[in-house]
């Protein structure tokens, strides 16, 4: 299902087949789900606007944090290891793996549980949808 986009390039704000930034790959996923995602834009290379994004995304009622619920599930992490700002978004597709886009490498799928992401990695959140704002 997701095959076609690893390699994809990434690009700052990218959210098409050109080129794709962390949050441009997650809305492309869910969007493959039948679900469209509310847009969020910080410059990915700025870790510190993107944390920032990102902690006031998960305040919203519209993410759920996931204990245990199936794919897709918003995967929240840090790209520095053992960085207490989360900066970086991904997709948990199933069976122990997540799609991401990085600079330098484009998509690609990794495990949760390899040595490079699994102490990075904050949580995962259930999209609960914009109706949950009222």
């Amino acid at each position: 299902m997701y095959s076609d986009l690893i390699g994809i390039p990434f690009k700052d704000g990218g959210r098409s087949i050109d080129g794709l930034d962390c949050y441009g790959l997650v809305m492309e996923v869910y969007r493959r789900k039948g679900i469209n995602l509310p847009e969020y834009y910080a410059p990915a290379l700025d870790e510190s606007a993107v944390s920032t994004q990102i902690e006031a995304a998960k305040a919203l009622p519209i993410w759920q944090k996931a204990e245990a619920a199936n794919p897709p599930l918003l995967a929240v992490m840090a790209i520095k290891f053992n960085s207490i700002h989360c900066n970086h978004t991904g997709v948990y597709i199933g069976n122990g793996f997540f799609i991401h886009t990085r600079e330098r490498i484009g998509v690609n799928i990794d495990r949760i549980s390899s040595p490079a992401w699994r102490r990075r990695i904050e949580g995962f959140y259930v999209y609960v949808g914009a109706e949950s704002c009222k």
